[in-house]
C-alpha cells in the first residue's frame, strides 16, 4: 500500500478545501493511505487578524525565523511514498506554520530522500516564497517533483483591497462594492484533477516517484508581469525585516512605532512605484522576450504551466 502524507495550515479554511480537493481522489482509492498532518502554532494566528498585529509578525515571517508549534501528531519515522505541502503565502514568504515544520526535526526525518508536491494558495505572488521553500527543501534532501499554484479570482489590482479586507474583516466580500476575494470555489473543484493524476501514477507501480505527474495539466500560471514586482518586493522585504527586528520583540513599541512608518512607505511605494514600474516593463517586454521566457519555464518547474 502506498503511503501518503498532507502537511497543511489555513486561517480561512480556503486552503483546507483546495487540499481535500486535491487529495479526494486518493482518499478513494484503496491502495493509498493517506495521512492529514494539520499545523498548530504554540500561539494561534488570530482571524481575522487586528490591523497592526498582521504586520508584527513581519519580520519573523520574511526572515523565516519560525515561531514554535505544538507537538507534531506524526510518526517522523514512517517512510511515505509522497508528501503533500499546502502552504499559503505571507509576506512573499511561506506561512509562519510552514517555516516552523520545514525547521522541525520531524521534517528532517519525513522529507529526506522523499518525493514532494508543493500546494500554494495565495493573493497572486507566489514565486518568492517557492524559491525559499525550494531551498529548504534541497537542503533537507527532499524531492520537489511537482508544483500547484491558485491565485485570487478577482485579479490583481482589485486583490490590493479585497484580500487585506478579507484577512482584517474575516468575510471574503465584506461590502458589495469589494469584489469577492479568494480562490474560485470551481478552480479549487477542479483541482481534483491533480488528485487522479497522482493516483494514477502511485498505484501503477511500487517504484519510487522521481518525474512530474502532473505535467500539461495546468498546475501552475507564471504571469511574467509580477516576476521583477516580487524580485524587488523580496529585497525590500528583507531590509526592512532586518530593520525592524532589531527595533525589539513583536509586542514592543517600538517595533510599532517602526511599523508605522514602514506601512505608509509601503503604501507610497503601491500608489507610485508600482504603477510606473509596470509601465516601464510594458514599454522594455519587446527587448526582453526571450529572457521572459526563460524566467516564466523557471518558475513554472517542475509540473510547468
Amino acid at each position: 500500500m502506498r503511503q501518503v502524507l498532507i502537511v497543511h495550515f489555513s486561517q480561512t479554511g480556503q486552503l483546507d478545501r483546495l487540499a481535500q480537493s486535491v487529495c479526494g481522489p486518493l482518499q478513494q482509492c484503496r491502495d493509498i493511505q493517506l495521512d492529514f498532518l494539520t499545523l498548530q502554532p504554540a500561539q494561534p494566528y488570530p482571524f481575522p487578524w487586528p490591523f497592526l498585529g498582521f504586520f508584527r509578525i513581519f519580520p519573523e515571517t520574511v526572515l523565516m525565523r519560525p515561531q514554535p508549534l505544538l507537538p507534531l501528531a506524526v510518526d517522523a519515522n514512517k517512510r511515505y511514498d509522497l508528501v503533500i505541502l499546502a502552504y499559503q503565502v505571507w509576506f512573499l514568504s511561506p506561512s509562519q506554520p510552514m517555516t516552523a515544520f520545514l525547521a522541525s526535526p520531524e521534517a528532517a526525518k519525513l522529507l529526506k530522500d522523499t518525493p514532494v508536491v508543493t500546494l500554494i494558495g495565495c493573493r497572486n505572488m507566489w514565486l518568492m516564497a517557492q524559491e525559499k521553500v525550494k531551498k529548504q527543501l534541497t537542503e533537507l534532501g527532499a524531492r520537489l517533483v511537482d508544483n500547484i499554484a491558485l491565485t485570487d479570482a478577482c485579479g490583481t489590482a482589485a486583490s490590493f483591497l479585497a484580500t487585506p479586507l478579507w484577512l482584517f474583516t474575516g468575510r471574503q466580500k465584506p461590502y458589495s462594492w469589494v469584489p469577492r476575494a479568494g480562490i474560485d470555489e470551481a478552480q479549487i473543484s477542479a483541482t481534483s484533477r491533480f488528485g487522479v493524476a497522482m493516483r494514477q501514477r502511485l498505484t501503477a507501480d511500487s517504484l519510487p516517484i522521481e518525474q512530474p505527474m502532473l505535467t500539461g495539466l495546468g498546475a501552475v500560471r507564471v504571469d511574467e508581469k509580477l516576476i521583477a514586482s516580487e524580485r524587488v518586493g523580496n529585497r525590500s522585504f528583507q531590509l526592512w525585516s532586518r530593520l525592524l527586528a532589531a527595533l525589539g520583540p513583536q509586542q514592543s513599541r517600538r517595533r510599532g512605532a517602526g511599523l508605522v512608518v514602514y506601512i505608509v512607505f509601503l503604501l507610497c511605494l503601491i500608489v507610485t512605484v508600482v504603477p510606473l514600474s509596470a509601465l516601464l516593463k510594458k514599454l522594455l517586454a519587446p527587448l526582453l522576450k526571450e529572457r521572459t521566457q526563460r524566467e516564466k519555464a523557471y518558475f513554472a518547474g517542475p509540473s510547468g504551466e
